[in-house]
């Protein structure tokens, strides 16, 4: 059969391989070693046979190495992630780090910040504007960070003081800004037309917002007793391969490959232990006001798809965070419930632990900041224990101020959209919409922009009130949940 060459295509054009990011085998192999080598797990000669291949050891930042690897070098690498998959955990960081949700749930304190508040005889007015702050603050948090997304700490710094925008107080611009400066550190070239302050036209699509939505239907849909299939169901249905990264790009890939979503995320997949499914629970915490145990357990049903042991830490903190700032009035009552559902000898808690304590410690930011990268400026910007650590200082710093909060959680780099969201998403809920500075929430024009069916140019103040109405919903029955 002759194949039709491409209209319009060059002959280079047309044998140009497609390099898709977090997802070539040969781009993965450097990811897993180094992810291994964390867990302090026994790697040999891994490594030697990697680099006598001709493999790279250096793990790709932006996921893709720019040439394709020979048949042979990715025949390699497909059996070294499975050699890799098949090495034996030490058994002190098993026991510390469990996956299992009854596992974990055993390493927890008796008594704790855990206990639920009574959420159902908060005023629901005052519950829907703490919902639609939460709403709001994760949006200007996520947009904040956005443009400067991959940037280092130091061009941050750079871009802010050449726009006089340091220390950071709005949107990002390029008015302003030093050409050489923006050479060397480039904007997010898919975020700088909808994220940068003079082209802000309403929220855009992210990642970010888009797994919330995803939570919402599901809870509309099937209700709070999801499985974790149902997860993987709703991903398949409403989420292009395209709009998924790192973990999740893996397991989506494991999903059409015919592994169950029980265990589809730990196939091949170095990045368990990375962001992904820390931003994506927060409308957990918010349908379970009060109630964080109830909330870290939907997280980690959703969770375990993609990610396993501090990937799901994460996912469970920020639920418990979300639900408990829903009621609270202080930082450290949501810290204290958070930190409260997760394994207390995980490095997780030790991340958590080290930014409270970073926070409350009489460094100035950039001392701090120098002293976080220190401790954990080793890992991948994409990990979930470096933003962890710089979310809780940034979270403490902050004090409930929204402001301080986001822009400090910015200035930190690494993650700097998601935990730019996640911080202003626990504050937003802190704070309730109607504190909000409309420096902030004005250039969202209550409009998100989004790929997933039915949710695009939904309004904030509409999914606020489909937000509370499942949480009403839940109160109004029994709590226990119902499926597996």
């Amino acid at each position: 059969m002759t194949v039709p060459t491409p209209a319009g295509l060059t002959p280079e054009a047309q044998t140009r391989p497609l390099r898709l990011s977090w997802s070539q085998p040969e781009d993965l192999v450097a990811h897993a070693l180094n992810a291994a080598v964390e867990e302090g797990r026994t790697v040999g000669d891994l490594g030697k046979r990697w680099s006598r291949a001709g493999g790279s050891r250096l793990a790709a930042v932006t996921g893709a190495t720019p040439h394709a690897a020979s048949p042979e070098l990715r025949r390699l690498a497909r059996q070294l992630l499975q050699e890799i998959d098949e090495l034996a955990l030490p058994e002190r960081l098993a026991a510390a780090e469990p996956d299992d949700l009854t596992a974990i749930r055993a390493l927890l304190p008796a008594t704790d910040a855990r206990t639920p508040s009574p959420a159902a005889s908060v005023d629901s007015d005052i519950l829907y504007d703490r919902i639609h702050g939460a709403w709001l603050g994760r949006a200007a948090g996520c947009l904040l960070g956005k443009p400067v997304e991959k940037i280092p700490r130091h061009g941050i710094r750079l871009i802010a003081e050449s726009t006089a925008n340091w220390p950071i107080a709005s949107y990002f611009t390029e008015v302003g800004l030093d050409p050489a400066i923006a050479e060397q550190y480039p904007w997010n070239r898919r975020s700088q037309p909808t994220s940068l302050a003079e082209n802000i036209d309403g929220m855009p699509e992210d990642d970010d917002l888009n797994f919330p939505l995803i939570a919402l239907n599901l809870l509309e849909q099937v209700g709070r007793g999801f499985t974790t299939r149902d997860v993987a169901e709703s991903w398949l249905a409403n989420l292009p391969g395209g709009r998924v990264f790192t973990a999740e790009r893996i397991t989506y890939r494991n999903l059409l490959d015919g592994y169950e979503p029980e265990v589809a995320g730990a196939v091949q997949n170095p990045f368990r232990d990375w962001i992904g499914a820390q931003i994506r629970t927060d409308v957990y915490g918010w349908v379970n006001p009060g109630a964080p145990l109830l909330a870290a357990e939907l997280a980690w049903r959703d969770a375990r798809l993609s990610h396993r042991r501090n990937g799901v830490y994460g996912a469970m903190f920020v639920a418990a965070a979300s639900a408990t700032a829903l009621v609270a009035s202080t930082v450290d009552e949501v810290l204290a419930a958070a930190l409260g559902v997760v394994p207390p000898g995980s490095r997780y808690a030790a991340a958590i632990r080290f930014g409270i304590d970073l926070a409350h410690s009489e460094l100035d930011t950039e001392a701090a900041l120098d002293l976080l990268y220190a401790e954990y400026g080793q890992l991948h910007w994409v990990h979930v224990l470096n933003n962890a650590a710089l979310l809780a200082f940034a979270l403490v710093r902050g004090a409930g101020d929204f402001e301080t909060t986001i822009t400090l959680a910015v200035t930190g780099g690494w993650d700097t959209d998601s935990t730019g969201a996640t911080a202003g998403s626990i504050t937003g809920a802190l704070t309730g919409a109607g504190g909000l500075s409309k420096r902030w929430i004005a250039p969202l024009k209550n409009r998100l922009s989004t790929s997933l069916p039915g949710f695009n140019q939904i309004g904030f103040d509409e999914l606020a009130t489909r937000t509370l109405a499942v949480a009403r919903t839940a109160q109004s029955a029994s709590t226990k949940v119902t499926r597996s």
